[in-house]
């Protein structure tokens, strides 16, 4: 371990490696075990370097961006943790379209696309995540998604060469892409919007950004959306009508202001969070026969 964890530094640095790292520092339910090692990289070619390393030495690699949709159980992860999210979050501006890492967060590219007067991204501005993230599940909200904007994304492929791919390749429907089936990783990408008026897309951001501190539950740790919505319904509605708004296990409670969200008011471990999630696939199931299925992603070890 000792001579992997010097080549990882020769090409992250110190800083880039964190050994038994807490997850709950890194997920937005802030809960979670240990990471063996915690890896970050700042470019694309320190992806690939690094992740050839670790297979090389055959070490399990599990890939993070901002933790805003994982659920990483209280054993940790055994192995490397890649978070391509911190270091990796450089924007640039050209013209009307618009160059970022997949670290970037959509609410930063949302605030450079307004500062540069630039629509059609301000649906975006209030979606927790990361580009990278949002391109793998074509992210959307208040009628928009990334599939509307996105020209091209770069990735490394299972063979680890880094590829430019246009937006076309990806399969792109509702909240999804083909990129996880291919085995891609996104690195970075590339957006194209139209020149509007600044005024006019700070005050949607802002009714957008409104209308979310309305309906959902920003004063807690959670992971958005707990379930994916199932076909003909809302999830959050079948909760509620099933009686659970305001349900706990643990530290970890349905929301009593929005029914579809599962949060961490203090002191919930992963456990709990998996727990309630479980409770209520099971309540909705028997009331109303519909299978909840989690959009969360669940990681680690129990």
């Amino acid at each position: 371990m000792k001579e992997l964890v010097c080549q990882l530094e020769e090409i992250l640095g110190k800083e880039g490696v964190l050994l038994d790292e807490p997850m709950a520092k890194h997920t937005t339910f802030r809960t979670g075990g240990k990471a063996d090692l915690f890896l970050m990289p700042q470019s694309g070619q320190a992806v690939k370097e690094t992740m050839a390393l670790l297979e090389s030495h055959h070490v399990p690699i599990t890939i993070l961006g901002n933790g805003s949709n994982m659920l990483v159980q209280d054993g940790g992860i055994r192995g490397a943790v890649l978070q391509l999210y911190s270091r990796m979050q450089e924007i640039s501006v050209n013209g009307e379209e618009m160059t970022m890492q997949c670290g970037a967060l959509l609410s930063s590219v949302a605030a450079e696309a307004m500062q540069h007067s630039l629509a059609g991204f301000a649906f975006a501005s209030g979606i927790p995540g990361t580009f990278g993230g949002a391109v793998v599940m074509n992210a959307g909200a208040y009628g928009g998604e990334m599939k509307d904007v996105l020209k091209t994304v770069d990735v490394l492929t299972p063979k680890r060469e880094i590829l430019t791919l246009p937006a076309e390749e990806l399969a792109l429907s509702y909240r999804h892409s083909n990129i996880a089936e291919k085995g891609y990783l996104v690195l970075g990408g590339r957006i194209v919007l139209k020149k509007g008026d600044k005024a006019e897309i700070q005050a949607e951001m802002a009714k957008l950004a409104q209308q979310r501190r309305e309906k959902q539950p920003l004063q807690y740790p959670s992971a958005g959306s707990t379930f994916k919505r199932p076909e003909g319904y809302f999830a959050g509605k079948l909760i509620s009508d099933a009686g659970l708004k305001g349900k706990t296990i643990g530290g970890a409670q349905v929301s009593e202001k929005h029914a579809g969200f599962i949060v961490n008011i203090g002191g919930a471990t992963s456990k709990d969070i998996l727990d309630l999630i479980a409770y209520c696939q099971k309540t909705v199931l028997d009331k109303f026969g519909v299978k909840l299925e989690t959009e969360v992603k669940i990681t680690g070890e129990a």
